[in-house]
């Protein structure tokens, strides 16, 4: 793990490959938006993982990314996200935003409350440069009430 660490934080910016990333963060951010998952599946490596850090929930590959997403959207139906913050590099992007939704469905075990809930998330994408797709998410939330 510490040599995938150095090799990281050695990758040298380049110009094109940037443009690249940024343009696939805005395709992926646009499926999501339009709950277009073919277009978001487009963005990800087949062996994609999804991962909420705090809970250790995983999905992996395309089959699990359609999972997370079909559940997330029957469990909070006008999910929102409003980006806040974001960082693109070599290695990927990272991005914060304030997530709003009605809790409409179970999700992760928790029954739905019907609130407007409202919540910050911390979003990382990997990128693979060999593949020129994302390796999926890195989730971490602060606000949302998730199982142990």
């Amino acid at each position: 793990m510490a040599d995938a660490v150095l090799r990281a934080i050695r990758r040298e910016p380049d110009a094109d490959e940037h443009n690249a990333i940024r343009e696939l963060w805005k395709r992926h951010s646009i499926a999501e938006e339009q709950r277009d998952l073919p277009g978001l599946l487009s963005t990800l490596t087949p062996d994609c993982v999804y991962e909420l850090v705090q809970t250790g929930h995983r999905w992996e590959g395309h089959e699990g990314a359609t999972r997370f997403y079909l559940g997330l959207l029957r469990a909070f139906p006008d999910v929102d996200f409003q980006l806040s913050g974001i960082v693109i590099g070599p290695q990927g992007v990272c991005e914060e935003a304030e997530v709003t939704g009605t809790h409409e469905g179970e999700w992760l075990g928790i029954e739905p409350s019907g609130e407007r809930l409202v919540w910050q998330v911390a979003i990382f994408f990997p990128w693979d440069a060999q593949q020129r797709l994302f390796e999926g998410e890195r989730v971490w939330t602060a606000g949302l009430p998730l199982p142990g």
